[in-house]
């Protein structure tokens, strides 16, 4: 089980990750019924802006809704918004301070270019620029103490504001039933010998390398190369099924010496992959199993996509923190990206 004390734990990152259900109830709850939305006849595109711990939400989105919606999903992560975007674009600019620059550039061209913008964020640039544009505004909770932190925050509202468009029909229900999961699924982590304690044992020192198939797995593991990364403070990487057998796997044929002491592949799987993928994930095991330190698996649990893809970011989020604490680090605070916005500031 994790566990955290106010020195290796600054920020609570431990207890607002634990509270995901509840974060993703009053998300729902804050995106419904907002005014000024456009009809589905207007709508001939989706565009999703964010960057970090924000632009995760557009992924969410686009892997557990876009399959089902009519009209294409993108999620954008620069500053330069796609040449496509215009009068029948909804834009939903994601920020979790409002002050993401990229994020900000991005919208800012979006509104000139005609686009319906949907603005979620916790202040900043951003809202100011939603209230001076009378666009829907979305707010985040203050008592989030990062952008990483509040992932049901930043997903759940666009998915709200999809179903009220009418391009996603049952959103809040698919939400509903990822809130029950996760609820069950925290009680179960919660446990001294459950698969977090497992998992953070046979990463241990070495470099987590995540696999994932498909949409789903992807994200997924996008999600915990990025939480290793900012939470545990440690080196990641991630790839995902089919691509990767088309070009990583060939990778394994030299410095096995190496990637044995220092790689653990992580596979999150999930009950949606293509047969095919399921078939490859079997190939590329039997193939680096004497490459690696080890080979870990994780089985996504619950009903729909939005559900397994939740449950996957939520055991890899207390992974991460579990990496964490055994090192004593703080999970909270990441100094190197304070850094680079110093700087950027100061030219």
């Amino acid at each position: 089980m994790v566990e955290a004390t106010q020195a290796t734990d600054s920020l609570g990152m431990l207890r607002a990750t634990l509270a995901l259900p509840e974060q993703m109830v009053a998300a729902a709850d804050r995106a419904q019924g907002l005014s000024g939305l456009p009809s589905i006849d207007d709508v001939n595109s989706v565009v999703i802006l964010g960057m970090g711990g924000s632009g995760i939400a557009g992924d969410i989105v686009a892997a557990a809704a876009g399959p089902f919606m009519p009209v294409p999903v993108v999620v954008a992560k620069s500053y330069e918004l796609p040449a496509f975007v215009g009068e029948g674009s909804l834009v939903f600019a994601v920020s979790f301070s409002g002050e993401t620059e990229e994020t900000i550039g991005a919208t800012t061209e979006a509104a000139v270019q005609g686009a319906k913008v949907v603005v979620v964020s916790g202040g900043g640039e951003l809202t100011h620029l939603a209230e001076a544009w009378g666009a829907p505004l979305v707010t985040v909770p203050d008592d989030i103490p990062t952008p990483r932190a509040g992932v049901g925050a930043l997903a759940v509202p666009p998915l709200i504001v999809l179903e009220q468009v009418g391009l996603f029909p049952g959103a809040r229900k698919w939400v509903d039933e990822a809130v029950r999961r996760l609820t069950a699924r925290r009680d179960e982590l919660q446990a001294d010998d459950s698969i977090v304690a497992e998992l953070a044992r046979q990463i241990g020192r070495t470099i987590p390398l995540i696999y994932g198939g498909g949409p789903i797995g992807s994200v997924a593991a996008q999600r915990w190369k990025t939480q290793m990364n900012e939470n545990a403070k440690i080196p990641a990487f991630w790839n995902a099924q089919p691509e990767l057998c088309h070009n990583e796997i060939a990778g394994w044929g030299q410095h096995g010496d190496l990637t044995r002491q220092a790689i653990t592949v992580v596979a999150l799987r999930h009950d949606f992959e293509h047969p095919q993928v399921m078939r490859r994930f079997e190939l590329v095991f039997q193939m680096v199993d004497e490459a690696v330190a080890g080979i870990a698996q994780l089985e996504a649990r619950g009903d729909g996509q939005l559900a397994q893809l939740l449950d996957l970011i939520l055991v890899g989020d207390l992974v991460s923190l579990q990496l964490a604490i055994n090192e004593g680090v703080d999970p909270g605070p990441a100094p190197a990206l304070d850094e680079i916005k110093t700087a950027l500031k100061e030219g």
